[in-house]
């Protein structure tokens, strides 16, 4: 039944996302989440090196236990069958980003291929992390089109992997580590040494949806994008990443990562589908377009899970 409750989850953001007003209301879950986070940030990160790396580590022991003993307490109360894989797709909802993904993708493409650079760079600040005003219309849109494919991974793929794997404590303790990653697993002055554990967990959980991912692009995609996954993937500066960008940039003729900008330093990365064109707005459109497809694979797979 795990694999229909996912199914079901994953229809019903693909549907309505999080509605805003449920948003005002409580709130989200993975904000809950990100709020005992910062909690443990807050009083553990202090000292030298060794102490901040070991109670980093406790803090993912910590926010692990306490989602996945959380979400096991509750999916032990509810009921067998075909009413449990409802509730429980319910819960598992929204712990998963198809639509809400898309949307903020769709808002960076649009402008972009409109010619509104302005607007599509604004739109884009809220997806990625680099210096957002230095980036040309190829910069926006790869920024644009690897933030859509290597979260196919992260928020959706891997979270329905481990929900299928291990029910609602599954998806739970995946997004709670998925969340340091993003909150504490960077490479600065601050969290470094803090995030370090957290960061290589994150590696470990998001090993084979990454592939899967891949997987899933270049069976839309074509043999183009298993070419460049295949050959590309391992020069990536991640361990996953390299995976779906490279299969989406395989599958739409265009070269992705590269030397790309921060705030504080520019970082020299190899190309995914080096000598390819760059992209542009209208790239970003068929990639959604190929996402679109890929996600509804996804959906069929579980389909047939459930259905054995």
């Amino acid at each position: 039944m795990s694999a229909l409750a996912m199914l079901l989850g994953l229809g019903a953001e693909a549907a309505v996302g999080w509605p805003d007003g449920l948003f005002r209301r409580i709130g989200h879950p993975v904000v809950w989440i990100g709020r005992l986070i910062s909690a443990c940030e807050k009083r553990w990160n202090t000292g030298g090196r060794v102490r901040r790396i070991a109670f980093g580590a406790l803090t993912v022991v910590v926010i692990v236990a306490v989602c996945a003993c959380g979400a096991a307490l509750v999916a032990g109360v509810l009921p067998g069958g075909w009413i449990g894989a409802v509730l429980t797709g319910g819960l598992a909802w929204p712990f998963l980003a198809v639509r809400s993904l898309h949307d903020h993708v769709d808002a960076v493409a649009k402008p972009l291929a409109q010619g509104d650079l302005a607007g599509a760079r604004q739109a884009v600040s809220m997806i990625v992390g680099r210096d957002v005003s230095r980036l040309d219309r190829a910069g926006v849109a790869r920024a644009g089109i690897e933030s859509l494919a290597e979260n196919a991974s992260d928020g959706v793929i891997a979270p329905l992997f481990w929900g299928v794997f291990a029910g609602l404590p599954g998806i739970v303790a995946y997004k709670a580590i998925n969340t340091m990653d993003s909150m504490i697993g960077h490479r600065s002055d601050r969290y470094e040494a803090f995030g370090k554990v957290a960061a290589r967990v994150d590696d470990v959980a998001n090993w084979i949806p990454a592939r899967l991912t891949g997987a899933l692009f270049a069976l839309v995609g074509g043999m183009r994008a298993w070419s460049v996954m295949w050959q590309d993937a391992r020069g990536h500066r991640s361990p996953n990443a390299g995976w779906p960008e490279g299969a989406m940039a395989g599958a739409l003729g265009v070269r992705l990562s590269g030397p790309r900008v921060y705030e504080t330093h520019t970082a020299q990365e190899p190309w995914l589908n080096a000598g390819a064109a760059d992209p542009d707005g209208a790239a970003m459109l068929r990639a959604l377009r190929l996402y679109r497809r890929a996600m509804m694979l996804a959906a069929a797979v579980l389909a047939c899970l459930a259905l054995i």
